[in-house]
């Protein structure tokens, strides 16, 4: 009789991934969750931010724009979330943790954009952000045509987030160390 071996939810990530190509895998509270790959309007859509991040002197203020770079949350031994964008300090390569992720001290704003797992972005990801202490979540949420904005959190908890309609523009809170508004439009459809 075969003994079957007991995965690590580590182990079953790195499977996953080189498994399920263009797939990109995380630990949310223990659980692993496959995201597939992003659409084109996704992928414009963060291209602009990061630009604009630029532009509004990112570098200049120590920061750095950076896309799918990997988070440890404090939820669970394993927990660990891939942002579509962060914002974070240029000294962050200094704060890794393990299995290509880092701390979340060094992080001063993540950007979701809703793809098929939407709930994930809505839901346990306020949540874990919010445990980690990262400053400001930003998300664009493409399923209900809104972005919210996540900031402060106390406790480990984040206040309602305030919600921005088409029209409107984001301002990028100051604990991220950048001045820049962000046009709601462009965060929901990219830039035409």
């Amino acid at each position: 009789m075969a003994r079957s071996r007991r995965t690590g939810v580590l182990e079953a990530e790195a499977w996953l991934t080189r498994e399920l190509e263009g797939y990109r895998g995380e630990v949310l509270y223990g659980r692993l969750t496959a995201t597939p790959l992003a659409d084109a309007v996704h992928q414009v859509i963060l291209t602009d931010v990061a630009h604009a991040f630029s532009g509004a002197g990112a570098r200049e203020a120590g920061l750095k724009c950076l896309l799918g770079i990997g988070l440890w949350l404090p939820t669970g031994s394993d927990d660990f979330a891939v942002p579509d964008l962060s914002v974070v300090e240029q000294d962050f390569r200094g704060k890794h943790v393990q299995h290509n992720c880092y701390a979340p001290d060094g992080f001063r704003l993540v950007m979701e954009v809703t793809a098929d797992n939407w709930s994930d972005d809505l839901g346990p990801k306020v949540e874990c952000y919010a445990q980690a202490g990262i400053p400001a979540y930003l998300i664009a949420d493409r399923k209900h045509d809104e972005v919210l904005l996540y900031t402060d959190p106390v406790d480990g908890k984040y206040p309602d987030p305030t919600r921005y309609k088409r029209g409107q523009s984001v301002p990028v809170p100051e604990s991220v160390g950048v001045t820049l508004d962000l046009s709601v439009d462009t965060l929901l459809d990219g830039d035409d």
